[in-house]
């Protein structure tokens, strides 16, 4: 079908092979600007146009939203002003790049007189239609959409953008995740000193917008948070606030609790009373203020400044000699231990030294007359080229992991299942069933048993590798799990969610040893250090946080410079941190000092993932380009000199996850292409 592109036409719906509208005789458009295919009509904009549903030609027939802007009424003040507001939203839109809970912008463009901005489609349902479904909601599902949207706030407000317009209406929940979106950018504006002392053209919706917004014309973060107040009012009690308005104005603020159908716990009372404030200065000025007095308190324990995290001295390995040496320094290590008593700091600098040591014998062994310190980037990495592509999965391949043999690849998808593969001949060998959503991540244990699966279905499953079948399953988090990393020992498995919580767990047994709280947004990567001591996390709060494993208590915070983090691996040595980040750079931390050693630049490309090369001489990271036009790359780093070596091209989307087998002779690739590439040497 072909949907007529008048905004009056009663039935724009039309056979594929006709040339005008069989309604109104407009001639019929197959592609906006030769890519976009409208599909049918979404919503109608007051006379301004209307919100088409439509498909991306250029993107294998993604969906997409188009919003048309053909004004009847050429010249007028109405007419010009929603110009201006059309435009503000793809600047907008344009400005705040890509985050998971805002509409990407596609395509902002002119074609017959009117106006189109193609945004990404959010497949869901908003909070009003929701409401009128539900009937009700819970304080604690309240808190729960709060703590949701608050990081989104924040993030919209951190790039100096005001939404203006926060209601029911604009919150998506997406089906199948149950994410929620912040949508119609329209009414935002640039945060900035003109904003503060001009008084403006009041925009907004009489009852979520606060008195300072609608009488003067004014934008600050805090009117935003009265919207986000006005919006969990209107979900707890079922009263709308435009209709409190219409009969008492902002009266009604002050003894908003009298519509409650139930008390609400002090802590959400207290916070929605201050969200609620007619008065800008006794509001919340920022969301970080209502994250803190939401989040549950608990403080972090931190260790004794003499086991203070950094403290560690920084082992020269470049200036180690042979492997008789090697063996030297790790006996002398150990009777230094047995000298002067097993304290907790001086073990985990045994520890470290020992591993960094072993590390060092082992790679020396291999490598003949050489050192770790002396080697060239791989060449193994450097030579590789694509072997095979496996097409096993029916949607999107979210996680790729390796067995310690480099025997097994596993892989999990957008399709809820898992899938076990013979590396070496690219054959299926099992498909594992038990998630009811997507598995975001797969792992395997280092004896090559096990296999950990974790879900958006907010489960984390064991299964018995060699035979397929279902070990246990562990719940515990309240969002979808992330990230999954198992200790060097195989006896703590460590797990991140979208809860902002990380989980520890007793591997053997399934039982829960510790939760560790800290972060304030979604928690994405986990890694742990080659020793089994440290433990670190990344998340959307744009924090890398460092934890003693074995403890379970915070350590420090890499940076101060924070970045939405997407991935985060240690290198083999234990000594370096790379975390890579939506803001297309990859970092690389100096965990003794805490400091940045080095930024490798990725060229407009979004990182997902990254992996060190077994010898510690290349970093290979995945993504996708965030500007159009490129196909998602994975790329060769050498860490020697921070310099791209190589771009491997073959994926047709994003790029989720990279490994590299422990023998490094073959790396794997995960994309939201529905496929999985193996790479090679030349044998």
């Amino acid at each position: 079908m072909i949907c007529c592109l008048n905004p009056d036409c009663p039935n724009p719906l039309n056979p594929d092979n006709q040339k005008l509208c069989q309604t109104c005789s407009t001639p019929l458009v197959p592609l906006l600007r030769n890519r976009f295919r409208v599909i049918r009509v979404l919503s109608d904009e007051g006379g301004f146009g209307r919100t088409y549903l439509s498909e991306d030609t250029d993107k294998l027939n993604e969906r997409c939203v188009i919003k048309q802007l053909a004004p009847k009424f050429q010249g007028t003040w109405s007419q010009n002003k929603a110009v201006e507001l059309f435009a503000e939203e793809a600047k907008r839109l344009q400005e705040l790049g890509e985050h998971p809970q805002i509409p990407t912008l596609l395509a902002y463009f002119e074609q017959d007189n009117c106006l189109y901005l193609v945004q990404q489609f959010v497949n869901g349902q908003n909070l009003l239609n929701e409401l009128q479904r539900r009937k009700v909601y819970r304080p604690g599902e309240m808190q729960a959409i709060l703590l949701h949207l608050l990081p989104v706030v924040k993030f919209i407000h951190d790039r100096g953008v005001i939404h203006r317009d926060i209601k029911p209406e604009n919150i998506i929940r997406r089906h199948g995740d149950g994410r929620l979106s912040l949508i119609d950018f329209g009414s935002s504006k640039q945060f900035t000193a003109r904003v503060h002392k001009t008084i403006g053209t009041s925009i907004g919706s009489h009852g979520y917008s606060p008195l300072e917004q609608i009488r003067d014309g004014k934008a600050y973060p805090a009117s935003d948070l009265f919207g986000l107040g006005a919006t969990c009012f209107h979900l707890l009690t079922g009263i709308s606030p435009f209709q409190l308005w219409m009969e008492y104005g902002y009266g009604w603020v002050t003894n908003w609790r009298q519509y409650l159908r139930s008390p609400l716990s002090t802590e959400l009372d207290y916070v929605l009373d201050r969200l609620l404030k007619k008065d800008i200065q006794q509001r919340y000025q920022s969301a970080d203020e209502v994250i803190r007095d939401l989040t549950p308190k608990q403080p972090l324990a931190l260790p004794p400044a003499s086991k203070s995290f950094g403290k560690l001295p920084v082992t020269q390995i470049s200036s180690l000699p042979v492997k008789y040496t090697l063996l030297k320094n790790l006996v002398l290590v150990s009777a230094l231990i047995l000298l002067f008593g097993i304290d907790d700091s001086w073990y985990q600098q045994y520890r470290r030294v020992q591993t960094v040591l072993l590390s060092e014998l082992s790679q020396h062994q291999k490598i003949p007359g050489g050192s770790v310190a002396n080697q060239s980037p791989s060449l193994t990495l450097k030579n590789i080229s694509l072997a095979k592509t496996l097409q096993g999965h029916e949607h999107l391949v979210l996680s790729v992991a390796i067995s310690p043999d480099s025997q097994i690849l596993a892989s999990s998808g957008d399709d809820r299942l898992i899938k076990v593969w013979n590396l070496a001949t690219g054959k299926e060998i099992a498909t594992l069933k038990s998630h009811w959503q997507r598995v975001n991540v797969v792992a395997i244990s280092p004896d090559g048993r096990t296999l950990v699966s974790g879900s958006d279905d907010k489960t984390i499953k064991i299964w018995d590798l060699p035979t397929g079948e279902l070990v246990r399953t562990l719940r515990g988090h309240s969002d979808s799990i992330q990230a999954i990393a198992i200790s060097p020992d195989g006896a703590t498995l460590a797990s991140a969610s979208d809860d902002q919580t990380i989980k520890l767990w007793n591997m053997p047994t399934g039982s829960l040893r510790s939760t560790l709280r800290g972060h304030t947004s979604w928690v994405r990567s986990l890694a742990i250090s080659p020793d089994g001591v440290s433990l670190a996390s990344g998340s959307f709060d744009k924090t890398i946080k460092i934890w003693d494993l074995n403890k379970a208590v915070f350590i420090g915070t890499l940076g101060e410079d924070g970045e939405t983090v997407t991935s985060i691996a240690f290198s083999p040595d234990g000594l370096t941190l790379a975390s890579a980040s939506r803001e297309r750079t990859i970092k690389l931390w100096n965990l003794a000092t805490k400091q940045k050693t080095g930024t490798l630049a990725e060229n407009g490309e979004t990182v997902t993932s990254i992996a060190f090369s077994p010898d510690n001489t290349t970093l290979v990271s995945g993504g996708r380009d965030t500007y159009g036009g490129k196909l998602p790359t994975i790329k060769l780093w050498n860490l020697a000199t921070g310099k791209e070596m190589r771009t491997l091209v073959g994926h047709a989307d994003t790029v989720t996850s990279v490994a590299i087998s422990p023998d490094g002779q073959t790396l794997v690739s995960g994309s939201e292409d529905n496929r999985i590439m193996i790479w090679r040497s030349p044998q």
